[in-house]
């Protein structure tokens, strides 16, 4: 990969929660790597660090949490002063893990250059302020533009996110929306200020499959008309293969595999990606009662006494003895393939 392609690499990345019961290593030393204009997306069970890893690279993670280690370069196109439009050739090289999460460099970015999605739109809208007047406040704070132009930025944003009647909806509130709608008006915010880096946290998670298909359709159609890029994280396996160009799946705080979407599907190398495959529902297979849906067997370890050696092995079918002993490291098995396994090392 050139430089010139890379938009945002983390390199052993931990996050950690510093809390009275114990030490939460919600990310443990994690590395992605997300192209200009590509869609990576990150699956793994609740509680693999998915959210927190994301949460890092916009600096908002909880209270109680703080980056301990690693990088997160961002290689921020810089716009053309001629043509107002961003530049490959115009790059500023930034560690986002290095700024004071309060500080105004992280501000100018998080909003303008990178901006979220977050799972439930009702919790991440302010209930007593108009959609009008929420995505009218991070126009004017990265834009500069009066509350007559912001308006009129807002009602067209709604527009392309093809939110009906938006001259009206824009004076609506949260609770006056469906949940479409205002997924609708979340997606519209964050792409208010056309930025670079989309972060999609289980953006259809609470929406119906109608409803899932048309938001997906209109980030595709948004991502080519901007030219953005996409973190995209969720559960679902069947997304990912409709959205993704590139894969990194986790498991506590950790990337076990990084692929491409036809190499995970077709060649999973990880015995974690391979049970999760294993348990999705297959269309057509013939129905038998006594046949039960495949399953990883055991639980996500307790985050306060992870095991020993690879994170994965007291559930894992494929273990050796010497998983229990030794923590395996990133392995490039192919072109663009990367599995944490000493199967293959």
């Amino acid at each position: 990969m050139n430089n010139s392609d890379l938009l945002l690499q983390m390199k052993d990345l931990k996050t950690y929660f510093f809390l009275d019961e114990g030490t939460v290593k919600a990310v443990d030393g994690a590395d992605l790597e997300i192209k200009a204009c590509s869609t990576l997306g990150v699956v793994g069970e609740s509680g693999c660090g998915k959210s927190v890893a994301a949460r890092s690279i916009m600096r908002i993670v909880a209270k109680g949490g703080r980056i301990v280690n690693g990088e997160i370069m961002f290689h921020q196109r810089l716009r053309d002063p001629e043509t107002g439009s961003r530049s490959s050739n115009l790059v500023d090289v930034l560690d986002l893990a290095a700024l004071n999460p309060h500080g105004e460099k992280i501000r100018s970015i998080r909003g303008a250059e990178i901006s979220m999605v977050f799972q439930e739109p009702m919790t991440s809208l302010s209930p007593v302020h108009t959609i009008g007047n929420q995505i009218g406040e991070v126009v004017s704070l990265h834009q500069k533009l009066d509350s007559k132009q912001a308006r009129e930025k807002a009602i067209d944003m709604l527009d392309r996110v093809g939110m009906p009647l938006p001259q009206r909806t824009i004076d609506r509130y949260p609770h006056e929306l469906s949940g479409g709608m205002r997924q609708r008006a979340m997606i519209a915010m964050a792409l208010s200020c056309h930025p670079s880096l989309l972060i999609a946290d289980e953006p259809t998670t609470a929406l119906d499959v109608t409803t899932e298909a048309q938001i997906l359709t209109l980030m595709r159609q948004l991502q080519e008309e901007l030219g953005m890029s996409i973190m995209f994280i969720t559960h679902n396996l069947g997304v990912i293969a409709q959205m993704a160009d590139r894969v990194a799946v986790m498991y506590l705080g950790k990337v076990v595999e990084d692929a491409s979407v036809e190499d995970l599907f077709y060649k999973p190398l990880h015995p974690y990606t391979q049970a999760l495959l294993q348990s999705i529902p297959r269309l057509g297979a013939k129905k038998d009662r006594n046949q039960r849906l495949a399953s990883i067997r055991g639980s996500v370890p307790d985050p306060y006494n992870l095991p020993r050696g690879c994170p994965f092995h007291p559930r894992c079918a494929r273990r050796l003895d010497i998983c229990d002993k030794e923590e395996p490291p990133l392995v490039k098995v192919d072109t663009g393939h990367q599995v944490r396994c000493v199967l293959y090392k």
